[in-house]
């Protein structure tokens, strides 16, 4: 067990110099992908904002201050996503911010400002640099995008690459203190004996020995990543699903299918109660403001967790399916039972100790609620534990509008 197994919240933070020019990372330069709504571009009109990035209403501070008031554990930064812009300084590249008119770390700053904050800190890195000459870099004539179709490049560009690639790594993991996740991107487009995964997971452990490595290094990870996706059952192993607050990683403003903060607080449910974590993205804009939307969201989740938040971060999962109709977790004698669908007069567990039942209250506001237990005639007589089914009544004004906790307290 690591802190990771029960931490349950975290914040992704997708941004790079094409925020400027509101579309997507990386992903418009090759014509896009089926599953992100963006325009095609040509490679040289996507990357030239590269030139001009400065953003100067970035605040990674008042950012972190959000994260920690959400009860996020932990946050991960996209430290150089696949059109190869550094969002650090670098040795092996001039085709990053420390070049751009802003010039300072970024990646230093948010590695600052979340630590001061008592978050975990993640790196995200992507394998893929369709820049980097000995990648080869994408050009034009490769459209259309084909996954694990890139061109090859020759042995010698390739050392060179691998070279760099390492070297950044590196970087990341010397220049900024200790750090908790190493999440990788982009693994898709070479084998794993082409990326030495191998070689990449021994000198990122011998510098960070601690480390937590996502599933996304080909043949590496402490933990696999579903994206976009709740799975229906937990995986046999420690996971955390990402997931956007639109359909877009990036800052993209035609993208208006923003979730409702009900529908995140439930997958934000759903995911605690099997046992997993969510990475929730924000997408900063090019100035480096987060857009009124995406504040709107977390700020009708920040006064949800304000009174419920005890029953996400740092819990177990609690009931099995047929015991309640929805998602629970489970700190101590405590079981949570989150109620994502409006009830009709009473709730009922089934399958707990009766006789241990202490009370049940509203988690939010600490109301006390009535409850009744039966089990078998038989039991009742000759156990002195039974097990059995308690009924909770739940007046009409007990029920929260995005999602309803109770606090089931045994002895």
């Amino acid at each position: 067990m690591t802190w990771f197994d029960s931490a349950r919240f975290g914040m992704f933070i997708h941004w790079g110099h094409s925020s400027q020019q509101g579309v997507e990372l990386s992903w418009p330069m090759v014509g896009g992908n089926a599953t992100l709504p963006e325009s095609d571009m040509t490679v040289a009109a996507y990357q030239s904002s590269a030139a001009t990035f400065n953003p100067g209403h970035w605040d990674p501070a008042a950012l972190a201050r959000t994260a920690k008031a959400l009860g996020m554990q932990y946050a991960v930064f996209t430290t150089k996503h696949h059109d190869g812009y550094a969002m650090f300084h670098t040795k092996t590249s001039d085709f990053g911010v420390e070049h751009s008119p802003f010039g300072r770390d970024i990646v230093g700053e948010f590695v600052d400002a979340f630590r001061a904050e008592g978050l975990r800190i993640g790196l995200y890195f992507s394998l893929i640099d369709w820049r980097h000459a000995d990648y080869p870099a994408f050009i034009d004539e490769d459209k259309p995008y084909r996954f694990g179709r890139s061109r090859p490049p020759t042995p010698e560009q390739w050392e060179r690459f691998l070279a760099d690639m390492f070297e950044q790594v590196r970087e990341l993991l010397t220049n900024y203190g200790k750090i908790d996740v190493m999440w990788f991107d982009g693994g898709w487009e070479r084998a794993p004996e082409q990326w030495k995964a191998t070689e990449l997971e021994a000198l990122i452990r011998g510098l960070q020995p601690e480390i937590l490595i996502n599933d996304r290094l080909p043949t590496v990870g402490d933990f696999e990543t579903p994206e976009q996706f709740v799975p229906a059952q937990a995986p046999a192993r420690t996971w955390e699903t990402c997931m956007t607050l639109n359909e877009s990683w990036g800052y993209n403003p035609s993208d208006t299918a923003w979730k409702s903060p009900r529908q995140v607080v439930h997958t934000l449910c759903e995911v605690a109660g099997r046992g997993g974590n969510l990475l929730l993205n924000v997408s900063p804009m090019g100035d480096g403001s987060i857009m009124p939307e995406q504040r709107a969201i977390l700020g009708a989740m920040q006064r949800w967790l304000s009174g419920n938040g005890e029953s996400i971060a740092g819990t177990e999962p609690g009931l099995e399916p047929w015991q309640f109709y929805g998602p629970s977790t489970k700190r101590g004698n405590t079981t949570y039972l989150h109620l994502l669908m409006r009830p009709y007069e009473s709730v009922t567990v089934r399958g707990v100790p009766i006789k241990r039942v202490k009370r049940v209250t509203v988690l939010a506001s600490g109301q006390e609620l009535t409850f009744t237990t039966r089990c078998s005639i038989v039991d009742s007589w000759f156990n002195r534990d039974p097990k059995g089914e308690v009924t909770i009544a739940l007046p009409e004004d007990a029920i929260d509008s995005l999602a309803t906790v109770l606090a089931l307290e045994m002895s």
